[in-house]
């Protein structure tokens, strides 16, 4: 009972945390829909810096299992940016998750207590290097190519993906992140070889 009240309050926060960010909810708001008092929330966590934290580490690491799976599933680095690409456009069309919270949290950073955002700069420096690792599978693959080092390419590459996604979400056009992170990841595609052609030269008579 104890585990599951601790859970629905995480779960509570996270939605809270995704609607609102860090600043704008409050114990009462969870204690409201998980029907416990605001005790029992400070019982299990603190105060809200230790549960947001909390929260925080949850989906970061439930990001990373879910990208470590996706690495393991498509061994095509283009194919796999463009399925992480996919994922968000699908969150952005059917309105489920259209940002990421810790996109949200990000623009809070002034603001936040430093157990959350050291949790938040892990999310960015955890993507960042699995972007990078895609990249260098892309290399290695002859799939892609890069203009730049692999680490300053994934920064870039999380820039557009962000920057889109929070278009996106203002202006509610799916498509439109699709085309901007589709043309970000196109141009790091390897352009197939052509394959030369010499002209047969004419012996001399």
């Amino acid at each position: 009972m104890s585990t599951d009240t601790a859970q629905r309050i995480l779960d509570r926060a996270q939605d809270l945390m995704i609607e609102r960010g860090y600043n704008a909810f409050s114990y009462a708001d969870i204690a409201e829909v998980v029907k416990v008092s605001k005790a029992t929330i400070h019982f299990h966590y603190a105060s809200k810096a230790v549960l947001s934290e909390q929260v925080v580490r949850r989906y970061r690491e439930g990001v990373m299992s879910n990208l470590r799976q996706l690495s393991r599933q498509v061994a095509d680095a283009p194919a796999r940016l463009e399925a992480y690409a996919g994922y968000w456009e699908n969150c952005i069309r059917t309105n489920t998750a259209p940002l990421c919270m810790c996109a949200l949290l990000a623009a809070e950073m002034l603001t936040l207590p430093d157990p959350v955002k050291s949790e938040v700069q892990a999310f960015f420096r955890d993507l960042e290097a699995w972007l990078a690792g895609t990249l260098d599978d892309g290399v290695r693959q002859g799939a892609l190519r890069l203009p730049r080092d692999s680490a300053l390419e994934a920064k870039s590459l999380l820039a557009v993906v962000y920057g889109a996604m929070l278009t996106a979400h203002v202006s509610r056009d799916a498509a439109a992140f699709a085309a901007v992170v589709g043309d970000a990841i196109g141009r790091l595609k390897a352009a197939a070889p052509t394959p030369s052609v010499k002209k047969a030269r004419k012996r001399p008579r």
